[in-house]
């Protein structure tokens, strides 16, 4: 027996009017007429008694009210409070990040806790090859990530930052301790990429195979995680991208961080699997945001 129509009965028990019942249950008369007769059909017997002028319960009916009351008030109540419970924001919430965890991480952790003190945030690390995996395993709600996305089941929030980019290369690089480079220079840069299950426009985005005019960027290698790669460029093996943000968290006298121009912004967001979506997990983007205006606001 469907759910709608035990409601239907219900409804109608009390109001004793279709229109009325209609008009409560967001349905036209006639298909309430039809979700009655289904329930009598499958019941065997006539629940309503039908006129032009009125509505009134059968015996049969009456007994079916009478029976059916305390189970379907107490449906009614758990549904209620199973939402009410969908609503809060208490337990734990699970946050991805990759690499070092940078100021807006932690700021946008903070800024969460302070909101939500009954929700706990574990922090896990994503490795840098692999952005989504964990996301859609399940273990982890929402994950801090490079936007824009083009994943159709993932969800994603606003901007948090609009950073530059910077090259990591050796000390003993040529360009080791330049002022900056363009982005045209990185075709005589070997770049350090991504060994990994990520997709080709976030491989791209962390070693682009070419630059703006076309030139083809040579490629020193693979790495799964942003310390495979620091290692690789310590080694002189290789040039590799980081925003600024993440440069500054690596500073080592190993490494020279060369400011690079021409490349499109470093734009840090966060994701989320949108069959997963909680009233935590918004509430966590919201802090995010709200965290991520008031700094820009300062530092305009």
């Amino acid at each position: 027996m469907e759910f709608r129509e035990l409601e239907c009965f219900i409804v109608l028990s009390e109001e004793l009017h279709f229109a009325r019942t209609a008009e409560r249950l967001y349905l036209s008369p006639g298909r309430v007429s039809q979700v009655l007769r289904s329930l009598e059909t499958r019941i065997g017997g006539r629940l309503f008694h039908r006129t032009s002028r009125r509505v009134r319960l059968t015996p049969l009916g009456e007994r079916f009210l009478a029976d059916l009351r305390p189970s379907y008030d107490g449906l009614a109540e758990a549904v209620s409070r199973v939402k009410a419970a969908a609503r809060e924001v208490t337990g734990a919430i699970r946050v991805g990040f990759l690499a070092t965890p940078t100021d807006v991480v932690t700021g946008s952790v903070r800024a969460f806790e302070r909101r939500h003190p009954e929700c706990a945030v574990e922090l896990v690390e994503i490795p840098l090859s692999d952005p989504f995996g964990k996301l859609r395993a399940g273990h982890v709600d929402i994950a801090f990530t490079l936007l824009p996305l083009a994943e159709p089941d993932l969800a994603t929030g606003g901007e948090l930052n609009h950073v530059s980019h910077r090259l990591g290369v050796s000390v003993r690089h040529p360009l080791a301790g330049r002022a900056g480079v363009g982005v045209e220079e990185l075709a005589s840069v070997p770049l350090i990429g991504l060994d990994g299950p990520a997709p080709r426009s976030w491989h791209e985005r962390i070693a682009p195979s070419v630059t703006p005019s076309g030139r083809p960027i040579p490629r020193a290698g693979r790495v799964a995680t942003t310390q495979e790669g620091l290692t690789q460029v310590a080694l002189n093996r290789g040039g590799m991208l980081f925003c600024t943000p993440t440069a500054a968290q690596h500073e080592r006298p190993d490494i020279s961080f060369v400011p690079v121009t021409g490349l499109p912004a470093s734009i840090f967001g966060l994701a989320w699997l949108k069959a997963g979506e909680t009233a935590a997990i918004l509430a966590f983007g919201e802090a995010a945001a709200d965290r991520a205006a008031v700094a820009q606001a300062l530092v305009a």
